[in-house]
């Protein structure tokens, strides 16, 4: 899954850099392992019923639809409070989503799980392969970065919006587009994204009442 990456990092480090290069390869190599196990332990066990939930759950959140459509609704029926929060949550989308596409999977370049013989994708729990790479999962980095914005807007929503945050992200390998630790590290990334999104947005708009106050 990584081995162009990884030989290309190799035959470019120098002597004194052999060592690290092997390491990484080494925990790559232990990653890996780790991934493809869980994966065909989900790909191997029969949930049809929970199969149609989470496929509507992933495929909700392409696009990142259902955070959108959830900012929408918490601005309308939010009054001031929540078009903050939505205002927040949309803005952390939009720096995550920066930083995964543009900077992350380019950089880490890692290919999409491919179904064993042994362990095929179910078809109950197909959804559409995406075109880009499989590191970090964007779309469990749009869903933490949104929850952990809208969390600190109106804390209130936190806990239902990491747990919708989480669904998103398990139904990712549960339908068998991204592996576990894309998916983990995606919600750390967005995580760490919506909080600076959330710090950011305050700071903003505090500018105009200390400006008001200096006068």
């Amino acid at each position: 899954m990584w081995a162009e990456e990884e030989a290309a990092m190799t035959s470019l480090a120098p002597a004194g850099g052999a060592d690290r290069s092997r390491s990484l390869g080494e925990l790559r190599a232990l990653v890996d392992g780790v991934d493809r196990a869980v994966c065909e332990a989900i790909a191997g066990t029969a949930t049809p019923r929970l199969d149609r939930l989470l496929v509507a759950v992933s495929n909700a959140a392409n696009y990142s639809r259902l955070w959108l459509v959830t900012a929408a609704v918490t601005a309308l029926v939010g009054g001031r409070r929540g078009r903050r929060a939505a205002g927040r949550g949309v803005l952390a989308i939009a720096l995550t989503s920066a930083v995964t596409n543009l900077v992350l999977k380019p950089l880490a370049g890692r290919q999409r799980p491919a179904p064993s013989a042994d362990h095929p994708a179910p078809e109950s729990r197909r959804v559409r392969q995406p075109a880009s790479r499989s590191f970090p999962s964007g779309h469990a980095a749009s869903a933490f970065a949104f929850a952990t914005a809208m969390g600190q807007a109106v804390p209130g929503l936190r806990l239902p919006a990491h747990v919708a945050a989480a669904a998103v992200a398990y139904s990712r390998v549960h339908t068998g587009v991204h592996y576990p630790s894309d998916v983990v590290i995606g919600a750390v990334v967005g995580s760490l994204c919506g909080g600076s999104a959330g710090r950011l947005a305050a700071r903003l708009s505090e500018m105009p009442r200390h400006r008001g106050d200096s006068r």
